[in-house]
């Protein structure tokens, strides 16, 4: 059983690195590609559509990843585990003071309504998320490596 558990986590986790990482090197830069302005009416969208789902995605991940740390607190790996569950805290924690603030904003703008500011806005929410990333994508790492 905790063997399906660890494989679970990892996917689940897995899934949630390509999905944020696609966002970051291939949905905004997409969006940020088109012309004139559609790109922010396409972020506003992402960022309803996403904003609503990932929030059940990382406490979901990191509640699995809790719970295989303590099942197997006696096996080899568990150190990388609660390790990977350290950084999504940290992934959480920079979503909820960094990312959220803005991505609440940004989800709201149309072209009529934004501020002057919002490409700024934009782009230090890509930054913000290109570290949560790389967060996400070691708690990732260190889970494949328990794996082994």
């Amino acid at each position: 059983m905790l063997n399906a558990l660890e494989i679970f986590t990892t996917v689940a986790v897995g899934v949630m690195v390509g999905v944020e990482f696609s966002v970051a090197f291939v949905i905004n830069p997409i969006l940020n590609a088109l012309p004139e302005d559609s790109g922010q009416l396409g972020r506003a969208h992402g960022g309803r559509m996403l904003g609503a789902l990932m929030p059940f995605w990382y406490i979901g991940s990191l509640v699995l990843v809790a719970v295989w740390a303590v099942a197997g607190w006696h096996r080899a790996g568990a150190g990388l585990v609660v390790t990977a569950g350290a950084l999504l805290i940290l992934s959480v924690i920079m979503s909820l003071l960094l990312l959220v603030p803005i991505n609440n904003r940004s989800k709201t703008w149309t072209l009529e309504n934004r501020p002057e500011d919002w490409k700024e806005q934009m782009n230090r929410w890509d930054r913000f998320h290109y570290v949560r990333v790389a967060v996400i994508i070691a708690a990732f790492a260190l889970l494949a490596t328990a794996l082994a």
